[in-house]
């Protein structure tokens, strides 16, 4: 089946950057994205299914400037909890 979308330039440059990262065709990419989406969701039972769900889809290292990322994540909840409320 040939689909053809008028997407908004940001989800344009989103695909065509992973596309670009994992050096496949735009196509390609966004025919992976929407297959995951259907599989894993149905399929991720476990916490080891889902971190080798994350590493496939590049979020698992996507922050290298992160080298500690417990110490980050408290310094985040730190700022939010100094954060003042309007």
């Amino acid at each position: 089946m040939t689909l053809t979308l008028d997407l908004p330039r940001e989800l344009e440059a989103d695909l065509t950057a992973g596309a670009a990262r994992e050096g496949v065709p735009v196509e390609t990419y966004a025919l992976r994205l929407l297959s995951a989406s259907r599989d894993s969701s149905s399929r991720i039972q476990t916490g080891a299914e889902l971190v080798e769900y994350w590493r496939r889809e590049g979020v698992i290292g996507s922050r290298p400037d992160v080298a500690d990322s417990q110490s980050y994540a408290r310094e985040i909840r730190d700022a939010a909890q100094r954060r003042q409320r309007d």
